[in-house]
């Protein structure tokens, strides 16, 4: 397919402002190790803050519903408790790569929250669980993505906290857990597949094999 004509923001982010209005193809993969879940996570920071127009709107700020603004202590917290929620509930699966949480204000990338499984079977077990499940009393709109390289289509002055669109940026703006969380949770996935391939190769062994095992 020529470059021409597909749209290299939704190869490149797997997703695009202009949704299905977009003048270029959208390719939905049919295999990939990368699925997204649209709008999942829910940022209260959004909420709080004026949001900005994107090039296609008037220049004029537009304001959000007043309401009382969380610590920051506190979103910290939940988004810990639903990034946890997340990799559990995918490592259950199959093994994850990595996570990627978007806090864009924008209508297309806001909450969007992508998995990069180890294989494509995981990512497609994924998809097919994930799209008939609910999380947080909404439903989860769960599809594979183009996207192969999550940092690749990262913002990065939005680590530098230097990204002059702030939330309306079409790149990535990632929202990280703690690295203490991301250790526990990557070293817990590893002693859960650890234990079930032991578990597996004991199930394969000879009895008299599984008794020395047992013995020991």
């Amino acid at each position: 397919m020529s470059d021409s004509v597909t749209c290299q923001f939704y190869t490149k982010i797997g997703a695009c402002r202009h949704g299905e209005k977009c003048s270029r193809r959208h390719i939905k993969p049919t295999h990939s190790r990368t699925i997204i879940m649209t709008n999942l996570y829910q940022n209260p920071e959004v909420e709080f803050q004026p949001r900005r127009k994107t090039d296609t709107e008037e220049d004029t700020e537009q304001t959000q519903p007043t309401r009382p603004t969380l610590p920051k202590k506190e979103i910290e917290e939940q988004f810990e408790a639903f990034y946890k929620d997340i990799f559990v509930e995918c490592a259950l699966i199959g093994e994850v790569d990595e996570i990627t949480v978007c806090e864009n204000h924008n209508d297309h990338l806001n909450g969007n929250t992508y998995v990069r499984f180890r294989t494509e079977d995981a990512a497609q077990r994924a998809r097919d669980s994930f799209s008939s499940r609910w999380y947080n009393g909404r439903p989860v709109y769960c599809d594979l993505s183009p996207v192969g390289d999550l940092r690749d289509a990262s913002c990065r002055q939005h680590d530098t906290q230097s990204c002059e669109r702030g939330g309306m940026c079409n790149f990535m703006h990632v929202k990280r857990p703690s690295r203490a969380l991301l250790k526990q949770l990557k070293l817990s996935q590893r002693k859960f597949y650890e234990d079930q391939y032991k578990n597996k190769t004991t199930t394969n062994q000879p009895e008299e094999s599984k008794v020395e095992n047992v013995r020991v």
